[in-house]
């Protein structure tokens, strides 16, 4: 059967994939943050996955204000980057898993979560960027991706219990998968940041590394935590960290997780930038 072997949790500024572009990952304001994944990019070649499941929001890119579904399952063969204003970014194209997809989205269904079957969308930075990061700037991604959008940005946005619960279906899903697949799930997104208003350039790193230590050893607790907790300590772009939720629910139950690597940088563009690495033991 497939089984999910680790879960990555990352930051999607769209600044770090400018900077991976056009080749500023050594100034002096970039190296820091690059320098931070260093080793997942080493632990990633060590233990390259069959598949990756990755959470992320889509910026009005594939979806807009007249239609945004809540969780949304890409079950195309490919997805192409998108344009979001200066072109596509010079990456891979993303080759998906269809065959998975479509088996996670008729179990997640079955189990009474709501997800809308999508057979053709581009993908933009929210999925690029965390590939870009733990993958380098390779001539093709290293294995198939199914993306997976959450709506984070236009309210009702779901809870974290919903993610949380939402994980644990998935994993579910890829354990009856009829086939030997690794499968890593990413949960990207986040940290604190607020874009707009009276408070936009607002970050917290207390609350930052509280969810960090929470998502670790506390997760159903931390998926307990309503909205306002995160708009209020996070800004309102923060409440993205539900994503993260949904990859932490689909690690295995029961037991703690192995902490790979872990990471925290201030600022990148106005943005906390948080990264963890977690395996199943």
């Amino acid at each position: 059967m497939a089984r999910i072997t680790a879960s990555v949790y990352t930051s999607h500024v769209p600044a770090i994939g400018a900077a991976l572009d056009l080749g500023k990952t050594a100034d002096p304001y970039w190296q820091p943050l690059f320098k931070g994944y260093e080793p997942s990019k080493q632990w990633m070649r060590d233990n390259k996955p069959d598949v990756i499941f990755l959470v992320y929001n889509d910026h009005a890119s594939a979806f807009s204000l007249e239609m945004i579904p809540t969780f949304a399952i890409g079950c195309a063969e490919q997805f192409n980057p998108a344009d979001e204003g200066w072109g596509p970014r010079p990456v891979p194209k993303v080759i998906g898993h269809p065959q998975l997809a479509s088996h996670i989205a008729q179990s997640v269904i079955q189990d009474d979560f709501d997800l809308t079957i999508v057979n053709r969308m581009d993908v933009d930075h929210g999925l690029t960027v965390p590939l870009s990061l733990m993958c380098g700037q390779p001539d093709a991604w290293p294995c198939p991706v199914i993306p997976f959008a959450v709506n984070v940005v236009q309210y009702p946005v779901p809870s974290g219990r919903r993610c949380w619960l939402l994980g644990q279906a998935i994993r579910k899903a890829i354990e009856s998968y009829d086939e030997d697949l690794n499968v890593h799930i990413w949960g990207t997104g986040g940290m604190s940041h607020q874009l707009q208003g009276p408070r936009a350039g607002l970050i917290n790193r207390e609350f930052d590394n509280a969810f960090l230590d929470r998502l670790i050893a506390d997760p159903a607790g931390q998926a307990a935590v309503p909205h306002i907790d995160y708009v209020r300590e996070a800004g309102s772009e923060g409440i993205e960290l539900v994503m993260w939720l949904i990859a932490r629910g689909a690690m295995a139950e029961g037991r703690a997780p192995k902490v790979v690597h872990r990471f925290y940088h201030v600022p990148a563009s106005n943005t906390a930038v948080g990264h963890l690495i977690l395996e199943n033991t």
